[in-house]
């Protein structure tokens, strides 16, 4: 039912909306159904408890300012894990990458995490036991997005963005905010086509929508500080709010300094290289 669907902040409250995301669960509720036959087979073998099994998701909705975008609704994915060596029934809130999958793949069957890999391994997180926070070194996670699809009007670049979230801020850091993250207009190739993004369109100018328009599909300024406490939808940029300046400072400088170790190219003044690399069948 309509009144059942939960909208996110970013999107405007509407029955366009609201069936489009109701679409969107019957996909997911689909795929859970197949999950979950995959398990009775694995039951029925007797491999279930000797089976590691990870579910997870590579973004977001897809909907404007969601998907391949660095906020909550377009970072934040599911995870699930099931190994019969681990306690279950358990809800983590560790912040994690999904490059800490491989590590925990490899450490899972006794193998130590190749050279030059980024993530760290989740098994002590795992085999703890316990729910809630469990690893008080996990107090961030870095995200961030280079090339999506080819939407920069006459150009093969892409949007590349940099982000830290921590549990009370999201610093974003957009490299050029001069190009479109979304894409150009009227064609916006950077969000999925659906009934949102036609709604959110064809009401661009509408008071109830115009502001999330603008958050979702026009252009951004080089830095984006939120306070999720305050504001956990992610709509009021407080990067250049002086009462801010510290936290600012602070999740900037630790930004540059991951960004750094892991030799982002971004990070060190280059990066222009990726924005001439070819789409696959696309000269």
């Amino acid at each position: 039912r309509l009144q059942d669907a939960r909208v996110p902040p970013p999107l405007p409250d509407a029955p366009e909306v609201r069936s489009d995301l109701l679409d969107y669960a019957v996909e997911i509720d689909w795929f859970n159904k197949q999950l979950g036959r995959m398990i009775e087979m694995l039951e029925r073998s007797g491999e279930l408890d000797n089976t590691f099994i990870a579910v997870t998701g590579d973004n977001g909705l897809p909907f404007p300012r969601c998907k391949a975008n660095l906020y909550e609704w377009g970072t934040h994915v599911p995870l699930a894990i099931r190994w019969g060596k681990l306690k279950g029934g358990r809800t983590v809130e560790d912040f994690v990458s999904l490059a800490d999958l491989a590590p925990t793949f490899m450490e899972a069957t006794g193998l130590k995490p190749a050279a030059g890999m980024t993530g760290r391994s989740l098994m002590n997180v795992l085999q703890s036991g316990k729910s809630g926070w469990v690893d008080p070194q996990r107090q961030s996670v870095l995200v961030g997005r280079e090339r999506h699809t080819p939407a920069q009007p006459d150009s093969p670049a892409g949007y590349p963005t940099r982000a830290i979230r921590t549990r009370d801020f999201l610093f974003v850091r957009n490299f050029k905010p001069e190009r479109f993250p979304a894409g150009n207009d009227p064609v916006y190739r950077d969000i999925d086509n659906g009934p949102t993004k036609t709604f959110m369109l064809e009401h661009r100018n509408d008071e109830r929508v115009a502001n999330l328009f603008e958050l979702g599909f026009g252009k951004r300024p080089a830095e984006e500080l939120y306070d999720l406490k305050k504001d956990p939808g992610e709509l009021h940029n407080l990067a250049n709010d002086p009462a801010y300046a510290e936290m600012r400072k602070k999740l900037s400088s630790e930004l540059d300094r991951q960004l750094k170790t892991w030799q982002d190219p971004r990070a060190l003044g280059k990066g222009d290289e990726f924005d001439t690399y070819e789409y696959y069948g696309k000269k």
